[in-house]
Order: C-alpha cells, then sequence, then structure tokens
C-alpha cells in the first residue's frame, strides 16, 4: 500500500445562489482543474456553507426543473428541505439524511426549504452532488432512495476517536446504504479533537475530501481548514485524517467512468445529440408533470 499524495488543497469560491434558498460554493466544475473528468464520476459539487437564513412565510428553494442523465444526491447537515418530483417521489431531507435520486431518462424536481424550518429559520448547510451515470443506463427508469440517519451505516473508529457514516460504498467492510450503478464510495468522517480516520481506495478511483466543520490535518502533514476541498493524486491508495478539533469530512472516491461527456445545463449524456433529445424531450412534456 501506498500514501496517496495531495494535489492541491482547494478554498472556497465566492458564493452563489441557486434559486433564492441554496447560497452555494462550486467546487465541480470550475475550481482549480476541477471539470466533469478529474473527478469522474462526481461530476458537479455544489457546498451551501453553514449560513443563516431568518424566518419567512414563503420557503425559499428551487422551482420545477429537469434532469436526464445521472444521479442528484443531497447530504443534509443543517437545516430540511422538502422535495418532490414527477415520479411522484417526495418527502423531507433532514439533518443527517441523504436524498439519492436517480434521474436517467428523465425526471422533474423541485426543492424547498421545509415549511416549519422556513418559519423558524436557522443555520443551513447541505452538500449536493451529481454522480454521472454509465451511458447504459442513462435511460434507465428514474428511481429515488431516501436514507434516513438512522439507517446510514456507521463504523465506530478505534480509541473512541469518532465514527464513519457509509453513505455508499465500502469501509473496512462496512456497506454503505445506497445503491449505486458504478463503484462509488461516499462517507461522513465524523471524528473527535484527536481523532485519527484512514482510509484506503484503489489508486485509479478518483478522491476527494471536503471539510465540512473543524479541521483536519492530511496524512500527517497537510492542515485543511473549513469549507476546503483536497483533491488527491491517483498515485497511492491510502490516506490519513487527523481532527485538530472536533470535525467532519466528507469523503469521496470513485472510478471514472472515462467515457465522453456532453453537458447543457440539467442534462449530462454522452453526445451532442443526445443533449438536443433531452432539450426536446423536455419541451415536450416527456419528462412528466410537476406542479409549480
Amino acid at each position: 500500500m501506498k500514501t496517496r499524495s495531495i494535489e492541491v488543497v482547494v478554498p472556497p469560491r465566492e458564493p452563489h445562489y441557486v434559486g433564492d434558498g441554496f447560497r452555494v460554493h462550486n467546487f465541480i466544475p470550475g475550481a482549480y482543474r476541477l471539470d466533469m473528468k478529474r473527478m469522474d464520476p462526481f461530476i458537479m459539487l455544489d457546498y451551501n456553507s453553514r449560513f443563516y437564513f431568518p424566518p419567512t412565510d414563503k420557503p425559499r428553494g428551487v422551482s420545477v426543473h429537469p434532469h436526464r442523465g445521472f444521479e442528484t444526491v443531497t447530504v443534509a447537515y443543517k437545516g430540511r428541505v422538502a422535495h418532490h418530483d414527477s415520479t411522484g417521489g417526495g418527502g423531507v431531507i433532514g439533518e443527517g439524511d441523504v436524498q439519492w435520486m436517480t434521474a436517467a431518462s428523465g425526471i422533474l424536481h423541485k426543492e424547498y426549504h421545509e415549511e416549519q424550518f422556513s418559519r423558524e429559520g436557522g443555520d443551513f448547510q447541505m452538500v449536493q452532488l451529481w454522480v454521472n451515470l454509465p451511458a447504459k443506463f442513462k435511460m434507465s427508469p428514474p428511481k429515488y432512495q431516501g436514507i434516513p440517519n438512522e439507517d446510514i451505516a456507521k463504523v465506530s473508529l478505534d480509541n473512541d476517536a469518532g465514527l464513519i457514516e457509509v453513505i455508499a460504498g465500502d469501509y473496512n467492510g462496512t456497506t454503505g446504504s445506497a445503491q449505486t450503478f458504478s463503484p462509488v464510495h461516499m462517507m461522513n468522517s465524523k471524528l473527535k479533537e484527536g481523532g485519527v480516520a484512514k482510509f484506503s481506495f484503489p489508486s485509479d478511483h478518483n478522491t476527494g475530501i471536503l471539510v465540512i466543520e473543524g479541521s483536519v490535518v492530511v496524512n500527517q502533514s497537510e492542515s485543511v481548514p473549513t469549507d476546503h476541498f483536497v483533491l488527491f493524486e491517483n498515485d497511492g491508495t491510502d490516506f490519513s485524517l487527523e481532527a485538530r478539533e472536533d470535525s467532519v469530512v466528507l469523503v469521496l472516491s470513485g472510478k471514472p467512468l472515462n467515457e465522453p461527456i456532453a453537458a447543457h445545463g440539467p442534462f449530462v449524456m454522452n453526445t451532442h445529440q443526445e443533449i438536443v433529445q433531452a432539450i426536446n424531450d423536455f419541451h415536450t412534456g416527456k419528462f412528466g408533470y410537476l406542479e409549480e
């Protein structure tokens, strides 16, 4: 086994709003060299760092919009989101929960701050990832995996160092709760001050971490503060995290699909012709119906 080197530590970019309810720092695509290929199959990462939304009677969010060709994964750390889609799926994503939506052949979706959270206001902090689908699954039926925190597999670390929440993939023999279409590892490392967690993924898997809370030392050498992303080289398998204070770190590693990417807004396919077809299908109602 060989230690995986750090390629770069990426600071958060200036935030922008998605709709009026999600104040996000965009890491993928765009920051450093993080285009849609560099962290393949993770083709988008928007991070709503901890932000206070004041009370309001009209829930903030994003109105009806389409998706095709990939999966959206929402990991909730603070706040609550209500969501609905054109297949009849929906619900509330609460603190600690994960929503894994497979848009695949096409879906309409909307998401808003949950009503009670909107009325009361509070801290809001979430990650939304887009996970690309292999070409052979891009036109499969949409589906939805709602994963409440109590259903997320958890591994307690030695020496009372903390725990690993295994959302997808595998950690030391414990399998994550989400079903995936390609090898994807996604987990929250929740470390107490001084706690250490060790990770090992195949060297060809594109790998990165996002520090959600606190700060950590990576590989006993590089200090990484809150809201920063670490992109690892593909030159080894192992890395370690040591918490300088109580910390939460999102860990991502996935086998690249190494397939052509054609992207236009909410559609991610393999060819320009497939993008044109997606736009036509959306405008002719083939994604179903969802009330605003």
